[in-house]
Formats: structure tokens, C-alpha cells, sequence
């Protein structure tokens, strides 16, 4: 008798890059930046590692300097790097973060192209999908035709395993053609999740209202995506699941100095609530305490620079909420 076990609870496919964050000036005056590992899946990845769940990672990179740091980083996070690609002919995706004085960012990509979007769908470990609880993938892989086939591939792949999906638009302007194209990949990315995760930003922009739960509505409508949480900055966070529907206050933090990584973290903590009770068991009072918990873990990874490297361990994320708990009872 064979028995098929699941060995990892999350496979991730996308973009591993280097984000440039400013960190002051030389001596001459000129802008200083450090060099920290990046990139949406993998951070999710390093997230969930802190929360004792087992991942591996499906992308390329650079046989360059960075693509080897990179790779190293994340092999000392304990992702599973066994389908990271080494490149020799297109150089590691590199990614500027300018931070405004609120905290929020904007990015300059050195992506033309870079490895992440030559990644092909006979490069890819299918081994992998077939050994995981869930798939998680966004739309930046899906920018160049080879890589967005090599993403539909490993998509399949993972369903027909009956891995469940979750999907993370992170939309990034300057890496499309038009937004048109980045409108149908994100389409085709919630056609096939049963998580999506998405911003007020990307809802205004996906479904042409910038109310939260009328664009969720729309969504739900069209796709009917069995669980959505959609992020909303400064004002929190809302869920969406079973017909229920529950909001969080954020975790407004006076040290914060940049919100690389806040979304990323914060899908990290809602995967691991998934894997952790299933979706079909999401009340309403499990849905607030998740999204108190990513919450707060957002919370705290937008007081340090980068994201990848420095993903809060989760006895933090727990010390922040019983500090807000007791202080509440104070009041």
C-alpha cells in the first residue's frame, strides 16, 4: 500500500529579489541603501516559517551575487529552496523602496528583465505541488508569457492534487504593460483561489468602487471566492467568509518606519489561521482573532526595514495583543 503524504503545508511560486531600502546618507551626502531580501511569496513563506508551518519555494534567480544571498537567506529561514533556479544569462530582479514620511512606499524595479520572470514551466518541481496543503502565487509572475505559463502549470498542478489555493493581486503599476493586462491576470488569479487576500487600493482598481464591501461584493458575485480578506491600511482589516463578515482595528504603531512586507505578513497569519481550522470552520469569532493577529504582526514588521530577514516571531505578535487588551481594560 503507498500512502501520499502532504510534506509541506505551503508551496509558494513567484518573484525573490532584492529591495533596496534607504537607510540615510555617506558622509557625502548621497542616499545610502541597504540590500534586503524580498519579494512578496517568499516573505509570506519566511512568515509562516516563524509559525511552525513547513514551505518551499518555486522561483529563479540570478547566478550573480545577489541571487546567491538571496538564495542563502532563504535556505537560513528554513524555506525549502530545492526549486530555486540559478540564472546565468538574466540577473537577479533588484527593487527600490522610496519611503514617504507616513511610512508608505513606492518602488523602482531594475526588472527588464529580470530572473524571477524567466522561470518556465519545465523548471518547476511538480513534486512539490503535489506535497502541499495549500499554493500561494500573486499576479507578478505573470508579467512575462513563459513565466505566467510556468504560474498557470504549478496553479493546476496544486489543484489537482487538491491542494487548496490562495491568491494575492500586489499590484505593482510599473511592472505592466497596461492595466489592462493587469486586470485579466488578476482576474484569472481570483478565478482560481480559494483565498484572496486584497487591498483597498486594488479593489478600487480591480472592481471601479472604492467601497470596501460593495467591491467585495462584486467579487464574490463573479468569482465566488470562498474567503476574502481585504487590508485597509490605517483603518484595519475585514474578512469575509460563510456569509459572515467582521472587522479589526489595526495596530497603529509610532515606531513604524516603512510598510514593506505589512501585506505579506499579514497573508501569512491568515494562511496559517486557514491550515490551522479550515475555512468552512471560519466563524466570526475566529475571523476577528485572526485578523487581530495579522493585524498586529503587520504592525510589527512595519517598525523594521525589509521584511524577509526580520518576520516577527509569533510570542511578539502575542505580547503586542495582550498589551493592547490590557490597556483597554484600563480605560
Amino acid at each position: 500500500m503507498v500512502f501520499c503524504l502532504n510534506i509541506f503545508d505551503v508551496v509558494a511560486l513567484g518573484e525573490l529579489l532584492v529591495d533596496f531600502t534607504g537607510n540615510g546618507t555617506s558622509s557625502q551626502d548621497n542616499p545610502v541603501f541597504e540590500a534586503n531580501p524580498g519579494g512578496a511569496p517568499c516573505n509570506v513563506l519566511a512568515m509562516l516559517q516563524h509559525l511552525g508551518k513547513k514551505t518551499a519555494f518555486i522561483g529563479k534567480v540570478g547566478d550573480d551575487s545577489f541571487g546567491r544571498m538571496l538564495k542563502d537567506v532563504v535556505e537560513g529561514q528554513g524555506i525549502d529552496t530545492r526549486n530555486v533556479v540559478m540564472d546565468s544569462k538574466v540577473p537577479t530582479t533588484l527593487a527600490f523602496v522610496h519611503t514617504a514620511p507616513d511610512g508608505d512606499r513606492s518602488f523602482s524595479f531594475y526588472r527588464n528583465p529580470g530572473a524571477d520572470m524567466m522561470l518556465r514551466k519545465e523548471e518547476i518541481n511538480y513534486s512539490l505541488l503535489k506535497n502541499t496543503r495549500l499554493f500561494h502565487f500573486g499576479s507578478l509572475s505573470m508579467t512575462d508569457t513563459g513565466a505566467e505559463e510556468a504560474t498557470k502549470e504549478a496553479v493546476k498542478a496544486s489543484k489537482d492534487s487538491g491542494a487548496l489555493i490562495s491568491f494575492d493581486p500586489n499590484l505593482r503599476p510599473p511592472l505592466w504593460d497596461s492595466m489592462d493586462k493587469a486586470k485579466e491576470k488578476i482576474s484569472y488569479g481570483i478565478s482560481q483561489c480559494d483565498i484572496l487576500k486584497i487591498s483597498d487600493d486594488e479593489i478600487a482598481f480591480f472592481t471601479g468602487t472604492e467601497d470596501i464591501d460593495q467591491g467585495v461584493s462584486k467579487i464574490q458575485e463573479e468569482y465566488n471566492v470562498p474567503f476574502i480578506c481585504a487590508t485597509m491600511g490605517r483603518r484595519g482589516s475585514r474578512a469575509y467568509c460563510n456569509g459572515t463578515r467582521v472587522e479589526c482595528a489595526p495596530f497603529l504603531n509610532k515606531d513604524t518606519i516603512e510598510t514593506t512586507g505589512a501585506g505579506d505578513t499579514f497573508m501569512a497569519c491568515v494562511l496559517n489561521w486557514v491550515l490551522d481550522y479550515g475555512i468552512n470552520a471560519m466563524d466570526a469569532h475566529r475571523m476577528h482573532d485572526m485578523l487581530g493577529f495579522a493585524n498586529a504582526a503587520s504592525s510589527i514588521i512595519t517598525t523594521r526595514k525589509g521584511a524577509l530577514r526580520v518576520m516577527p516571531e509569533e510570542s511578539e505578535v502575542w505580547a503586542l495583543i495582550h498589551e493592547r487588551r490590557k490597556s483597554e481594560k484600563e480605560i
